[in-house]
């Protein structure tokens, strides 16, 4: 049985290595259709990246929206969507973790 589009995105966030969920506390990953403004983004991590952050400090939590439809739209063959899932959801976390796109990029995570 396939895999349904959300339980790609949690597959990939369970894959994370132990030691880094705890920095994932105050983060919520979403799933939704796609940017109002930008219909052809995969991701967007919205927030205060890790380094950049105050200690003591209290916010709301940080959001990491995975956008379905332009996925879905670029990745017909399953495995390769569910590859970009993952690919775009460790893409995001890299900025949660104060991760530059051209890091990212070195890393394989564009």
């Amino acid at each position: 049985m396939a895999l349904s589009f959300e339980e790609h995105v949690q597959k990939a966030l369970d894959s994370l290595p132990a030691h880094l969920v705890p920095a994932l506390e105050n983060v919520a990953v979403v799933v939704r259709e796609q940017h109002p403004d930008d219909p052809d983004l995969f991701g967007l991590y919205e927030g205060v990246p890790l380094p950049e952050r105050r200690e003591g400090s209290s916010s709301l939590p940080d959001t990491i929206a995975i956008y379905r439809r332009p996925l879905e739209e670029e990745f017909t063959d399953p495995a390769e969507l569910e590859e970009e899932i993952r690919v775009t959801v460790l893409h995001e976390l890299g900025h949660l973790f104060g991760i530059d796109e051209d890091r990212l990029a070195e890393l394989g995570y564009e």
